[in-house]
C-alpha cells in the first residue's frame, strides 16, 4: 500500500494506453452524437423557416391564392345567390348606335307540335361583334424631282407614310400595325412570336419576329425627342416618386428605374442602382421632394427634401412582430405611424385644422424621438430596424408638413407593375442594349399617355408619321401638380 501523502506509482503503460484509447473512442462517439443532433436541429430550423415564409406570403400576398390550404367540409354553392342575397342586379345597357338590323322571323309551324303560330310581340336583342379584318394595302406614288437651283433630289411625302425608304424597303407596315405591335409588346408584355401569330391569324398579315423587332426599334427612334422631353419634365417637377427593380439585359443584371409624377413617368434601364444611375434622370442636384423607399442611394440627393415610404416601415413592423411578438418598441412605432396617417386623412377630410395638424406633427416627432433614444433591443433585426428609423428620421413625417405629399412611393410601385409582368413573360428583360433602350423609351411614352388620358394608338401613329422625330403637343411639358 502506498504511504499517505505520496502519489500512487504509475501502472502498466499498456493499461494506461488502453484507457486513453477508450477515452478517445468515447469522445468520438459523443462528437458523432452531437453532430447528428446538430444536423437534426439544422433541418428542423430550415423547415420552420420555410413554414414561416409560407405564412408570411399567405398574409401579405397581393392576390388571393388558388388554394386555401384545406378543403372546406361543407362549401357554399358558388355563383349568385337566390332572393335578397343575390346582390346588385346589373346588366349591359343597350348600345347607343346600331349599325346592322336583322329580323328573326317566326317559323311556319310550332317546332314541337307543328301547329300554327300566332304573333304576340317583337323583342330586341343586341350583339356587339368585332368586324372581320383584312389588311388595307396602300400604294403611294412618290413624285421625285430635282431642285433647279441646288440640283438636289426632292421627294414627295404623304401624311400616312412612316418612312421615305424606297427600293428594297418599299414594302412597309402602316402606322396602325406598328402601333398595335408596340402596344402588345410594351404594354401587355406579349412576346414577338405571339404577336406575329396574332397578326397572321386575326388580320392575315404575314410578319416575322425580326421584322417586328425592327419596327419597334424604328418607333423608339421616332420617340427619342419625346423621351428627352419627358425626362426634362420629370427633372423640373417639384415632387418625384422613385423606385427600381431588377432587369436583365443580355442576361446581365441591371436595374429598371421609374421616376413618376402625377402626369409623367420616365423609365431608365441602368447598370446599377446607385446615385450615379438615379441622377441620370433627375440630376444629382435635384432640389424638389423625393418620395421613395429606404434604399440608401436616394439619401445621397443632398439638396432634395425626402419622404420615405411608410408602407415599407409598417410592413417591417408586421414582419418583426410575427417573429418577435410583443416587442414594445416595434409595437409603439407601428401604432405611431398608423396614428400619423390617420391624422393626415382627417386633415384632408377637413376634420383637423392646419394648427391641429402642426400640433399633432410635433407630438409624433417627439414620441418617435423618445422611442429611438431607448436602449436598443437585444434582437439583431430589431436593432437594425431602430437604426434604420434613426437614419430616416427626418424623412418620416414630411407628409405632415406638406399634406399634399404622398406618405408612400405607391406611384412608382404602380408604374413598375407592368414592367414586372413583361419581365416574367419575356425572359427577364431585354436581349440587347438596343432593345433595352427601346423598352425604356416606348414604355415611358405609353405610361405617360395613360396618365394624361390620351389614346396611346393615336400618340404612336403621330410619332410614326412625323417626317422627322418630334414631340407631339400632347406630350410636351405641362405644369407640374402634386
Amino acid at each position: 500500500m502506498p504511504q499517505r501523502g505520496h502519489e500512487p506509482s504509475p501502472g502498466n503503460p499498456e493499461q494506461v494506453i488502453d484507457e486513453q484509447r477508450r477515452e478517445i473512442e468515447r469522445l468520438r462517439e459523443d462528437l458523432r452524437r452531437s453532430e447528428a443532433e446538430r444536423q437534426r436541429l439544422r433541418r428542423e430550423n430550415e423547415k420552420l423557416k420555410e413554414e414561416l415564409d409560407a405564412a408570411r406570403r399567405a398574409v401579405y400576398r397581393q392576390a388571393a391564392p388558388f388554394s386555401r390550404g384545406t378543403r372546406v367540409a361543407a362549401p357554399r354553392r358558388p355563383g349568385r345567390k337566390a332572393g335578397a342575397a343575390y346582390g346588385p342586379r346589373a346588366h349591359r345597357r343597350p348600345p347607343s348606335q346600331v349599325d346592322e338590323t336583322y329580323e328573326a322571323r317566326l317559323p311556319q309551324g310550332c317546332p314541337h307540335c307543328h301547329g300554327a303560330v300566332r304573333p304576340v310581340r317583337v323583342a330586341t336583342q343586341y350583339q356587339e361583334e368585332l368586324p372581320v379584318q383584312r389588311p388595307v394595302v396602300r400604294a403611294f406614288h412618290i413624285h421625285i424631282g430635282q431642285c433647279v437651283r441646288c440640283r438636289r433630289r426632292v421627294q414627295g411625302r404623304h401624311p400616312l407614310q412612316t418612312s421615305d425608304a424606297l427600293g428594297a424597303a418599299a414594302v412597309q407596315w402602316g402606322p396602325q400595325t406598328v402601333a398595335l405591335a408596340v402596344l402588345l409588346n410594351k404594354r401587355f408584355g406579349l412576346p414577338y412570336g405571339k404577336i406575329a401569330a396574332l397578326l397572321r391569324d386575326r388580320f392575315g398579315l404575314t410578319v416575322t419576329r425580326g421584322g417586328l423587332v425592327h419596327a419597334v426599334h424604328r418607333a423608339a427612334r421616332q420617340a427619342q425627342p419625346t423621351y428627352a422631353a419627358l425626362r426634362a419634365t420629370v427633372r423640373g417637377s417639384p415632387v418625384v416618386t422613385a423606385d427600381e427593380t431588377s432587369w436583365r439585359v443580355d442576361a446581365d443584371l441591371q436595374w429598371l428605374w421609374a421616376f413618376v409624377t402625377p402626369e409623367t413617368t420616365v423609365y431608365a434601364i441602368q447598370p446599377g442602382r446607385g446615385l450615379a444611375q438615379a441622377a441620370t434622370v433627375i440630376g444629382v442636384d435635384y432640389a424638389g421632394v423625393l418620395q421613395r423607399d429606404g434604399w440608401q442611394s436616394y439619401r445621397q440627393f443632398k439638396q432634395a427634401a425626402h419622404q420615405t415610404c411608410l408602407a415599407h416601415l409598417l410592413r417591417r413592423c408586421r414582419v418583426l412582430l410575427l417573429d418577435y411578438p410583443g416587442q414594445p418598441c416595434v409595437t409603439a412605432v407601428k401604432a405611431l405611424l398608423q396614428a400619423a396617417l390617420a391624422t393626415r386623412d382627417a386633415h384632408r377630410a377637413g376634420d383637423v385644422s392646419a394648427h391641429g395638424l402642426a400640433v399633432a406633427r410635433g407630438h409624433y416627432i417627439e414620441r418617435l424621438g423618445r422611442l429611438l433614444e431607448r436602449t436598443p433591443s437585444r434582437r439583431l433585426r430589431v436593432r437594425r430596424f431602430q437604426q434604420h428609423l434613426i437614419v430616416e428620421f427626418d424623412a418620416i413625417f414630411s407628409f405632415l408638413f406638406d399634406p399634399t405629399l404622398d406618405a408612400t412611393n405607391w406611384r412608382a410601385e404602380h408604374a413598375l407593375r407592368p414592367a414586372v409582368v413583361t419581365r416574367k413573360t419575356c425572359g427577364g428583360g431585354n436581349r440587347t442594349a438596343r432593345g433595352a433602350d427601346s423598352q425604356q423609351v416606348l414604355a415611358s411614352v405609353l405610361r405617360t399617355a395613360d396618365q394624361r388620358g390620351l389614346d396611346a394608338t393615336h400618340v404612336l401613329v403621330a410619332l410614326l408619321t412625323a417626317p422627322t422625330p418630334s414631340v407631339p403637343p400632347s406630350l410636351r411639358a405641362i405644369p407640374a401638380v402634386h
